[in-house]
């Protein structure tokens, strides 16, 4: 079984009291997979959020327009989550999630926190608020990663706010 340690360093599970970790441990359901495995598949339905306990997983995003063309977005390693965007947006997986060794996962499902809103709505509103810091701090890295990128649009300089040239990034 998972102990407090573990949650306690995902941020998901910042400011719960042992009571609290217990309460969740309660739904956690423990998972041991081979190398190789899609654990999600883009454009399929997800009612879960996962945390890595053991191993690695690759998120891979296959392109709208070209789907012979894919790329490794990320790897996630122990301590790391995935499938949190599907819980806040109801929408399907934006990438796909593939296990590039053996990989423990322990999984909190959609319904499981519904329940735990029932049991202690102070827990469930702590565990959103927590999972909607790590999707912020998500987009501002995606964010950032897009900034720096170079691509063959820029704004003129008189658009910069620091006016900064528009030659290059």
């Amino acid at each position: 079984m998972i102990d407090n340690e573990f949650l306690c360093k995902h941020s998901m599970f910042g400011g719960l009291t042992e009571d609290e970790l217990l309460l969740i441990k309660t739904f956690l359901v423990e998972q041991e997979v081979p190398a190789n495995t899609t654990l999600l598949k883009q454009g399929e339905p997800n009612n879960s959020v996962h945390f890595i306990v053991e191993g690695e997983v690759a998120i891979v995003r296959q392109s709208e327009t070209n789907k012979k063309q894919s790329r490794i977005i990320t790897t996630l390693h122990a301590g790391d989550s995935f499938g949190e965007m599907e819980l806040i947006d109801i929408q399907r997986c934006a990438a796909s999630v593939i296990t590039t060794c053996a990989t423990k996962i322990v999984t909190l499902s959609n319904r499981d926190l519904y329940k735990i809103s029932l049991q202690n709505l102070k827990t469930y509103t702590m565990l959103i608020l927590n999972l909607a810091r790590d999707i912020s701090r998500r987009l501002r890295s995606a964010d950032e990663m897009l900034a720096l990128a170079k691509n063959k649009t820029t704004m003129p300089s008189s658009s910069h706010p620091d006016g900064a040239s528009s030659s290059g990034i």
